[in-house]
């Protein structure tokens, strides 16, 4: 074999698992997304019905894909910021710890991120029961006066924190964060320990402020994890579904759906509409790509400059 053939050799079993799990699906996502596909299609007794842009036109009347979309963007807004935040921190932490210490609270931050997104959402329920939930029990610990200058209340027996789509977002703001910082702290200490020790002593000969030294230094430096890490945090905020899923137990509560719970809902609710469902699909991933391709944009851009 021809030397040069080899390394496309080895990637003919990556691109075949890509063409089969990510490329075939959307396709057929994309398809379906242009067709009226019913109960009768799906058991296979009918064909599916070609109806043209007629799914996106039913979408977008609908009042409940706007809030939906809200509901998406402004969960993604504030949960990247968060977890960028809260993240790096951590980073910049675990940084100044010894390495026996160090290692051993990545393996207990790293445990939450290991955590399936059904079991986040499983124990974030929990925590916030109305009936058993410990949150409730810790709030009603509070002295009287503290609770009530707080919170403006002193009583938090049977309080439904899952009911209201405020709320709900609120617990689902937690849920994320919680098992999305350890990534973001790893790869912040990563990169940290890529830079060299002697900028910082200079910084310190100088007389730099830890601020200043990390802004003029840890965060230049950082820009390509930065970069990467904001992507993919937008990309998984976006099409959070399985955390919201449990938290809701279900489809339920409309006002507190994002377009991927939508989605779902009215591909497999009954009566099931695929076709409605795959187009919503389609302006997620639009909406991604979009998302996405601007960062990056701006990312070179930024890169040129300097």
């Amino acid at each position: 074999m021809n030397p040069k053939l080899v390394p496309y050799v080895l990637l003919i079993p990556g691109t075949l698992v890509i063409v089969g799990l990510l490329l075939y699906p959307t396709v057929q996502m994309v398809i379906m997304s242009f067709q009226k596909v019913t109960l009768r299609v799906i058991r296979g007794a009918a064909e599916p019905e070609y109806v043209g842009f007629g799914n996106f036109e039913a979408i977008f009347g609908n009042s409940v894909f706007w809030s939906s979309l809200r509901n998406t963007v402004a969960f993604a807004a504030i949960t990247v910021t968060l977890t960028l935040v809260l993240g790096t921190a951590v980073g910049v932490l675990l940084n100044r710890l010894s390495k026996r210490m160090s290692s051993f609270v990545i393996i207990g931050i790293m445990s939450a991120w290991a955590v399936p997104p059904v079991a986040q959402g499983t124990i974030w329920r929990w925590l916030f029961d109305a009936e058993r939930g410990v949150i409730n029990w810790a709030l009603n610990l509070l002295p009287d006066w503290l609770s009530s200058l707080l919170f403006g209340r002193a009583d938090w027996t049977g309080q439904p924190w899952l009911n209201d789509a405020w709320s709900v977002y609120l617990v689902l703001i937690l849920t994320v964060l919680w098992s999305s910082f350890p990534f973001v702290a790893v790869s912040v200490l990563a990169g940290l320990r890529g830079i060299p020790a002697e900028l910082y002593e200079a910084a310190r000969v100088d007389g730099s402020t830890p601020w200043r030294t990390f802004r003029k230094i840890t965060f230049p430096l950082l820009k390509p994890v930065f970069a990467v890490l904001t992507i993919l945090s937008i990309i998984w905020d976006f099409k959070v579904f399985s955390q919201l899923y449990v938290l809701l137990n279900g489809p339920t509560n409309r006002e507190a759906y994002n377009l991927s719970l939508f989605s779902f809902a009215e591909a497999f609710k009954a009566p099931p509409k695929m076709g409605t469902g795959a187009a919503i699909a389609v302006v997620l991933t639009v909406i991604l790509l979009i998302v996405t391709a601007f960062y990056t944009r701006q990312m070179v851009k930024s890169e040129e400059v300097q």
